[in-house]
């Protein structure tokens, strides 16, 4: 579908739920003391720029009567049972009647009078509209220094590395999108790291995304924030980390891979002296580990993106495709069964030696490097063949 298409699609859909452009979210848990206030602001600024739209308060099972308060100054509170930043964001998106979303904070921290300038980047046909505090303004004690100087731009860092994203504030709570673009996403997650996950899924499936300086205030609340920074901080990081199988486990693979093999190149034809270290046959077995494990990895990444891809986690990646075109069933079995003959041989190479030897003592620096890569060429070409097999299932899923 076209981009007029769509858009003329999406007016329609707005005239049939009532016309309404944009639906304010915030969710809420126990914000007594500012939602109000944040609510009271949001409806000012869509009279101020003449936006139509509403204010939704996604309450998450307070206790403090935060839900007679919202009520009361003109929001639509959406009870959501199950608890969540994301959880509670993900329902409030839901119930939300607007073709445009602006999700914010409850705890009076963010400018909604600035609701008109991610609108209008909405207009212009961007998907998301993020805010960004880094760009912008951020006051005295409005955002602790371990998350300013190290929590948000190392987690924003790593985003950008692991998948090219043009974001420069993951966590920016203001931002806004167009409904149907981020309801094709699919998001999952349940936690803080719903902040994290709209922004990845966003970039990796070619949304349209730009960025807006925005202020952020110190917080109104008279009670510590939800925000909890050692296990939601580790939470983003493992969510980075399980979307890109490429840093989890490609590129540990191959550096595992390319060490063993150095390494084992190194010590096969004998013992290397570095001063008064010497370098021997248990280092070669180290080698020969690290290349199993580097080459288990590298498996498990492309088990991870062919599972992501099928589960819509994903996008379609060509060079995924091209793979399947020439990494066939047929040539895995092929080098697979070359390399457990390469291992058989070095066995029987083995116990010719041992037959020479009157099969008595033997040396262990010598049947060690004859041995160990025999272990190795004989392990990796069964892990080939059953990995080629699995991938083959794989493979016929996203066919």
């Amino acid at each position: 579908m076209n981009s007029v298409a769509e858009t003329q699609l999406a007016s329609q859909n707005a005239e049939h739920r009532g016309g309404l452009e944009l639906s304010i979210v915030m969710p809420c848990l126990n914000e007594a003391a500012t939602v109000g206030i944040c609510v009271k602001k949001a409806k000012e600024a869509l009279e101020q720029h003449g936006i139509r739209g509403e204010v939704i308060v996604a309450d998450n099972g307070s206790t403090d009567g935060s839900q007679q308060i919202a009520g009361d100054y003109g929001a639509r509170v959406v009870p959501v049972e199950r608890r969540g930043y994301g959880s509670a964001l993900q329902s409030g998106i839901g119930a939300a009647l607007g073709k445009f979303i602006l999700m914010g904070d409850a705890d009076d921290t963010y400018d909604f009078s600035q609701l008109n300038e991610f609108v209008a980047k909405l207009r212009e046909g961007y998907d998301l509209v993020m805010g960004n505090r880094f760009r912008g303004t951020i006051l005295p004690g409005a955002m602790p220094p371990l998350h300013r100087y190290l929590g948000n731009p190392v987690l924003t860092g790593l985003g950008r590395l692991f998948f090219k994203s043009p974001v420069g504030d993951f966590h920016c709570g203001l931002r806004a999108f167009r409904k149907d673009a981020i309801e094709r996403l699919g998001l999952r997650t349940m936690g803080m790291e719903f902040a994290s996950e709209m922004v990845v899924k966003a970039t990796a499936f070619g949304l349209r995304i730009t960025e807006i300086p925005t202020t952020l205030s110190p917080d109104k609340r008279d009670r510590a924030p939800h925000l909890r920074t050692w296990s939601d901080g580790w939470r983003h990081l493992r969510f980075l980390l399980l979307y890109s199988p490429r840093w989890l486990f490609l590129y540990p693979g191959i550096a595992l891979i390319a060490m063993g093999i150095a390494l084992s190149a190194a010590l096969l034809p004998g013992p290397i002296k570095l001063g008064n270290i010497v370098f021997d046959v248990h280092t070669l077995l180290f080698a020969a580990m690290a290349i199993l494990i580097g080459f288990q990895s590298v498996l498990f990444a492309a088990f991870t993106k062919i599972f992501a891809i099928s589960e819509g986690l994903l996008p379609e990646d060509p060079r995924l495709t091209r793979m399947f075109r020439y990494l066939t069933l047929e040539i895995g079995l092929v080098a697979g069964v070359l390399l457990i003959l390469a291992g058989a041989g070095a066995w029987v190479l083995g116990l010719e030696y041992w037959r020479i030897r009157q099969f008595g003592d033997l040396d262990p620096e010598k049947t060690l490097r004859i041995m160990i890569p025999g272990v190795v060429c004989f392990t990796l070409g069964f892990q080939i063949v059953l990995s080629s097999f699995f991938l083959s299932v794989l493979g016929m899923s996203r066919r």
